[in-house]
């Protein structure tokens, strides 16, 4: 169930969550991980899960979106072809209104705070 602890919404991916906040226009943040994605993992420590990220989203109100793709779920393999990826971590971030930002794979905090603003 979606939770907002750190004062903008968590939850996991799925299509209708992700058509639902776009029709209320409300932005969205993306990502999609593995347990075996060390990649992933330190972009979570290092980037997504700092104070200072936390912080932009939470100020936005933003919706983050967390796929898990460690068993190869076919839905997110879909999302994953729609940006011609067959693999993970992919970050996108959809601005209220506009097409999808796509971030880069190695992240930093600025690298995300700079591609919400």
């Amino acid at each position: 169930a979606p939770s907002d602890k750190d004062g903008f919404t968590q939850a996991a991916y799925s299509s209708e969550r992700l058509q639902q906040a776009i029709g209320n226009n409300q932005p969205v943040f993306v990502n999609m991980t593995a347990d075996w994605c060390i990649t992933c993992k330190v972009n979570e420590r290092v980037a997504l899960g700092t104070d200072g990220v936390k912080q932009a989203f939470a100020a936005k109100d933003m919706l983050y979106l967390k796929g898990d793709w460690t068993n190869s779920d076919p839905l997110i393999s879909e999302y994953l072809a729609r940006f011609r990826r067959d693999g993970v971590p992919l970050y996108l971030y959809y601005p209220p209104g506009q097409e999808p930002k796509i971030l880069p794979q190695i992240l930093t905090s600025n690298i995300v705070i700079e591609a919400i603003r």
